[in-house]
């Protein structure tokens, strides 16, 4: 039977209450990046009117996805053809993984650091927030990273031709030392795993 009373915590030295109360200067850091996630809704509301007014044959907007999809200028593209509405839908992509990635950041990382959210119950808490600590955030922020990764070079072999050799190769190699990396990470969080459950 449980204690109707809970027993208090003694309050804490001056030196551990200050260590302890400057995980808040984290706060603004997650502030600063739902500004980070503002500018990137607002981005992808600028690039998906481009692509519908593109549709509807504005050249203006053509040529606004044309720059920013990576064409070299002397493209001349005057309809929308599917390889442009493809490489406009993989950047709106990117651009939704980078915001996947953003939340994970604020919410996981605010609950990992900073302080409980008390989402116990409530029923839009995320599903993974549940189980989240250091470890299991670093894994899903790297698999996230090859995941933007992937869209990239996706993006980038798609219009090869409007990009150079060395630049092709090296995303490549990025890409390929992203995925080397998280291997290694989840690997070392299986070893330290199995580590702790041994003790």
């Amino acid at each position: 039977m449980t204690s109707p009373n809970p027993p208090k915590h003694s309050p804490l030295r001056p030196l551990p209450a200050l260590i302890f109360a400057s995980r808040w200067l984290q706060l603004p850091l997650y502030l600063g990046l739902i500004a980070a996630q503002g500018v990137y809704v607002w981005h992808f509301l600028v690039e998906l009117a481009h692509l519908v007014e593109a549709a509807f044959g504005s050249q203006a907007a053509l040529q606004a996805l044309v720059t920013s999809i990576g064409y070299k200028p002397e493209a001349q593209i005057t309809t929308l053809n599917e390889t442009v509405i493809m490489l406009v839908v993989l950047a709106l992509i990117d651009v939704v993984m980078i915001s996947n990635l953003l939340i994970m950041v604020i919410v996981g990382g605010y609950e990992t650091f900073v302080s409980r959210l008390g989402l116990e119950n409530h029923p839009d808490q995320p599903e993974w927030l549940g189980h989240v600590n250091a470890s299991v955030l670093k894994v899903k922020l790297g698999l996230s990273i090859i995941g933007i990764s992937s869209i990239h070079l996706l993006k980038t072999f798609i219009n090869a031709a409007n990009y150079d050799v060395k630049v092709l190769m090296w995303q490549t190699i990025i890409h390929g030392v992203f995925l080397l990396s998280a291997l290694a990470i989840a690997y070392t969080d299986k070893l330290l795993g199995t580590s702790e459950s041994a003790h």
